[in-house]
């Protein structure tokens, strides 16, 4: 098994989303279930096989969600001793060959985020940006070919 390294706010969000599933969300879906099967003929009971699938659904969810938060490793990035290289939780600002930049903050695999910046801990160019310090360049092994990266900025909360 897999280290799923995840950080607080990750594990926080995860719990959050949990708690939701079977606090609130769950219990309507059971409520509706069992008004709709008390109505009689459940084979042709839009409310009935819509609820029943979407418990399914929801079990699923919370059963990954458990898992999830049952294997996390937490780790509180503001409490890297090393802040001067890329490990977890670091937020990086990257130049690329045409001075393109960007900033990437590397999580754990089931916090990633791409539209947000945040890229899990095993992708390609988090493994190999960690280690990298400020001014250091690296190549990333992409699908569609490698990519050079130079690190301008190294960020840790807190």
């Amino acid at each position: 098994m897999a280290d799923r390294f995840i950080t607080p706010g990750g594990l926080a969000r995860i719990r959050s989303e949990y708690d939701e599933l079977f606090a609130v969300e769950r219990p309507k879906v059971v409520e509706t279930v069992s008004w709709a099967a008390s109505l009689g003929d459940r084979s042709e009971n839009a409310d009935y096989i819509y609820g029943k699938r979407r418990l399914r659904e929801i079990d699923r969810r919370l059963a990954h969600l458990a898992r999830i938060m049952k294997q996390a490793k937490v780790v509180d990035p503001a409490a890297q001793p090393t802040r001067d290289q890329v490990r977890f939780g670091a937020t990086v600002e990257l130049a690329d060959e045409d001075d393109n930049r960007r900033s990437v903050t590397i999580v754990g695999d089931d916090e990633t985020d791409a539209s947000a910046g945040r890229i899990g801990w095993s992708a390609p160019i988090a493994r190999a940006l960690i280690g990298a310090k400020v001014s250091d360049e690296r190549i990333v092994r992409l699908p569609g070919g490698e990519k050079s990266y130079e690190v301008i900025a190294i960020r840790y909360p807190g």
